[in-house]
């Protein structure tokens, strides 16, 4: 069944380069990655300015006792030069005493605070975890203003391009600037940063994984239309209904394929396959019918292909056939379940039962598989 529905979506090959060859081979496969950065740029991101050549950090505040004694925490503000000027933003980073240089997780978060609702940052902590995260809005609001305000002003001189970067392209940069204090860090361990965000923010986490390499890996929570979810058959939200409404999140380029998916020269698995060979984890919740977990699923399913030409295991077809041999799936569609988790290659999966959301059960499983795959 997922076979024959991959099938129907009739889905633009990944590995097919623009000059008709295929890019079955590491070395292809970098020349395959740069154009799909070039085409997804143009086309549904905008195109990012490089990152500035310096980045300054003032820390605000810090405890170096903090939750109990059992972290340090600091509030750190990155300041940088941009063409209109200097801009700034906060984030604020936990970093458990035990073990030593532990790896992080970046949340790019709907909130200034590191531990509300959707992170639950003592038991992360508790985990052997660091925990950095910044919310979004402080570096370009989730308005249509028209790129008035933000780190927009400081690009463009106002004008717009159809290719200009969109919200999602801003903070995607806000984090990849965030990586760039952590990558200089002696407290934690920058080759095992992970960068996470829920809806809109898993959005954004996968594009922020897609352009930076230094990131181990990406986490997309209900990231469902234009995030972790093929967009060709999908159900719940079209691009018509995402441009419509937050057209600001993309450029302009975008919006010519509103009922014109089909059309579309990518899917979001070319998004995902740019994080390859790296940890990828996606994950979906059963009532979350907007995002359509059956899609985000199918395009973890797709994008293993490049994780298996670049030598890697993609989505574990041994967790498949278990999950279905022990009833955890419908035994008969080949989908994922609610309660079913797929930990056993580089590109995991878990379908929680509810509606959309980030809470402690996902962030246990996340511990658990990113746990396991730091630690050999």
């Amino acid at each position: 069944m997922v076979t024959d529905d991959l099938g129907s979506r009739n889905l633009p090959d990944v590995l097919r380069m623009d000059d008709g060859r295929y890019a079955d081979s590491p070395e292809l496969w970098r020349e395959r990655r740069k154009e799909i950065l070039e085409l997804l740029s143009r086309e549904m991101y905008g195109f990012s300015p490089p990152p500035p050549e310096e980045v300054r950090a003032d820390v605000l505040f810090g405890d170096e006792k903090a939750f109990g004694g059992k972290a340090a925490y600091y509030n750190i503000r990155l300041g940088f030069d941009t063409p209109g000027g200097e801009f700034s933003f906060p984030f604020s980073l936990a970093v458990p005493k035990d073990p030593v240089c532990p790896p992080v997780f970046l949340l790019i978060s709907f909130s200034p605070h590191i531990a509300d609702m959707c992170l639950p940052a003592e038991e992360i902590l508790d985990g052997g975890f660091a925990v950095a995260t910044f919310c979004y809005s402080d570096v370009a609001p989730d308005t249509d203003d028209g790129f008035s305000g933000g780190i927009a002003a400081m690009y463009g001189n106002g004008r717009r391009d159809p290719d200009s970067w969109g919200k999602i392209a801003m903070w995607a940069w806000a984090a990849s600037r965030v990586m760039d204090h952590l990558w200089s860090r002696n407290d934690i361990d920058p080759g095992k940063v992970v960068v996470a965000g829920h809806s809109r923010l898993g959005k954004t986490a996968l594009w922020c994984a897609a352009q930076d390499e230094r990131f181990a890996g990406c986490i997309s929570n209900d990231s469902g239309c234009s995030g972790a979810a093929i967009t060709r058959g999908k159900k719940g939200e079209h691009v018509s209904n995402i441009t419509g409404a937050f057209g600001y999140w993309f450029c302009d380029n975008y919006r010519k394929y509103a009922d014109r998916e089909d059309e579309m020269p990518f899917d979001q698995h070319f998004v995902l396959s740019l994080i390859a060979p790296r940890l990828l984890y996606v994950a979906s919740a059963s009532e979350d019918e907007w995002c359509d977990p059956q899609s985000e699923y199918l395009c973890c399913v797709e994008v293993s292909r490049v994780y298996e030409m670049l030598g890697a295991k993609g989505l574990s077809r041994e967790d498949v056939r278990a999950q279905t041999a022990a009833g955890g799936t419908d035994g008969v569609s080949g989908y994922p379940g609610p309660g079913d988790e797929l930990h056993g290659g580089s590109v995991a999966y878990h379908l929680r039962r509810g509606t959309h959301f980030l809470g402690r059960y996902d962030w246990n499983r996340f511990m658990r598989y990113f746990g396991k795959r730091f630690s050999r």
